[in-house]
């Protein structure tokens, strides 16, 4: 028998490494979580480089350097590779997480994949790195792994404790947007990958949908980035100006925390731009965006059945049933993992226990990402980034979200009145 008939695929591997960080917490291995808020070069001195901190940083560094380390060698991959690249990816990230705790950027609540994605960027576009640094990285099982982590902050029963007005709102919302932004971009005649990955950007949660949706359908790296940039380039306008829109139209906070929960796409953006009205605002956009990042996983799951079976039909020759032999070969399987960490938070793991390790987890599950797109951004070409084929999937994403902010303002106004 072939060594190939005992490999084991690079979906398969990233569950085997998620599960075995969750098990270490569950065991007791938990890390501290290093902070990176900073306002002032005392601060950022004395509090961000403290000792206590130092550690925490290096036992985070430690665990991942060592899960990526057999992680290769699962995959019978060269470990050459990873043992350099790692800690450059890592010291980069770190750098990104430093700009994102910073006081003045933290108003505007971006994601440190942003910046992890920006440094990336620019560090590859200005800087000739050589072939075997950028053949090394490994973004799609970073993803990967973050999101089997992610299974661990979606239980299902604080789908039922958001609210039943804000979860009525999340379901209509996002079902009518994405379904629209997926039809506007077939009308564009933008290929079906971008197309998933946009409209789950548009009508979930931005960044944390777009890397789902791009991880279920093993989407292209280049597309996600330029999807990623669409979110950060509407985000940010909308948290600053809806507040004031929603004051000339005369909208009760109520209406207006639901209308921000359910426009802006990213959740650090909602919590500032609801914090601008009021109370109320912030409380009702708070539960309208929750209600739908919880839908996340459940829209995850889906996507990658549709593709899956879309794929499963292509390669049969667009027979009407493919095989299930070729639709389980196809799908990818790091889903499971995902679900199986969901219901097993849910419905096995004790709140308790869920409370001692999740912030820990969380932390975790944020360096994956971040180290994810750090590896993008190094092997993307800036222009292939900003000049995606045409700006279709632009024009898309802004139909899209203007559909998005006045289908939402509608449901809000019946909902929330």
């Amino acid at each position: 028998m072939s060594d190939k008939s005992f490999s084991l695929s690079e979906d398969w591997v990233v569950v085997i490494l998620g599960l075995g960080i969750i098990a270490l917490a569950l065991c007791g291995v938990v890390l501290p979580v290093p902070h990176f808020d900073w306002t002032n070069t005392t601060e950022f001195t004395q509090s961000v480089f403290s000792s206590p901190n130092l550690i925490a940083i290096g036992e985070q560094f430690v665990l991942l350097y060592l899960t990526a380390i057999f992680g290769t060698l699962l995959l019978k991959q060269s470990l050459k590779g990873v043992l350099l690249t790692f800690p450059f990816i890592f010291v980069l990230t770190l750098g990104a997480l430093l700009v994102a705790g910073n006081a003045s950027v933290k108003w505007f609540n971006l994601e440190a994949v942003i910046f992890s994605l920006a440094i990336g960027l620019f560090i590859g576009n200005f800087f000739r790195l050589p072939d075997w640094l950028k053949k090394s990285l490994n973004s799609e099982m970073y993803v990967k792994i973050g999101l089997v982590l992610l299974g661990s902050a979606v239980i299902f029963g604080d789908i039922l404790k958001a609210g039943s007005l804000g979860l009525v709102q999340a379901l209509v919302v996002v079902l009518s947007v994405w379904y629209f932004a997926f039809w506007v971009c077939k009308k564009l005649k933008i290929d079906k990958e971008m197309s998933l990955m946009l409209s789950s950007a548009v009508s979930i949660c931005g960044v944390s949908a777009a890397i789902a949706t791009s991880g279920a359908i093993k989407g292209d790296t280049k597309k996600l980035s330029y999807v990623i940039s669409l979110v950060l380039i509407t985000a940010v306008p909308m948290m600053i100006f809806m507040p004031y829109i929603a004051e000339w139209l005369g909208l009760s906070q109520e209406v207006t925390g639901a209308w921000l929960g359910g426009s802006i796409d990213t959740t650090g953006a909602v919590a500032a731009s609801g914090s601008l009205v009021g109370e109320d605002a912030l409380k009702i956009s708070t539960i309208v965006k929750f209600s739908q990042n919880v839908l996340l996983g459940i829209a995850a799951f889906f996507i990658s059945v549709y593709w899956t079976y879309s794929n499963a039909v292509d390669a049969e020759t667009k027979k009407d049933k493919p095989t299930l032999k070729l639709i389980w070969e196809r799908f990818p399987k790091f889903v499971v993992g995902f679900v199986f960490v969901s219901l097993l938070f849910s419905f096995v793991i004790s709140a308790e226990a869920t409370a001692e390790i999740k912030g820990s987890l969380k932390s975790i599950q944020g360096l994956w990402f971040a180290l994810a797109f750090i590896s993008i951004g190094l092997e993307t070409n800036f222009k292939d980034l900003f000049q995606h084929n045409n700006k279709k999937p632009l024009y898309a994403f802004l139909i899209a979200q203007t559909f998005n902010v006045l289908i939402t303002l509608a449901i809000a106004l019946i909902l929330f009145s």
